[in-house]
């Protein structure tokens, strides 16, 4: 049988354990959240870039030339 200053002990090991795990998991999540917004913000970039690129590419059929056979 174990001793309460033995499974005091234990306890404060698993405590300390668990205090690393909140840490890690915490520093985890920050960094996604960052990755996350820098994500959005390129994708918001990237959005812009293709608008941009629909309207320089898009041509007006009347403004071309007629086909040599006309």
């Amino acid at each position: 049988m174990s001793t309460l200053e033995e499974r005091l002990t234990e306890l404060e090991v698993r405590l300390a354990f668990l205090d690393d795990s909140v840490a890690a998991l915490n520093a985890a999540m920050a960094r996604q959240d960052r990755e996350g917004l820098q994500l959005r913000a390129e994708l918001e970039r990237m959005r812009a870039e293709l608008v941009g690129l629909r309207g320089s590419l898009a041509h007006d059929v009347a403004s071309e030339p007629p086909p040599p056979h006309y």
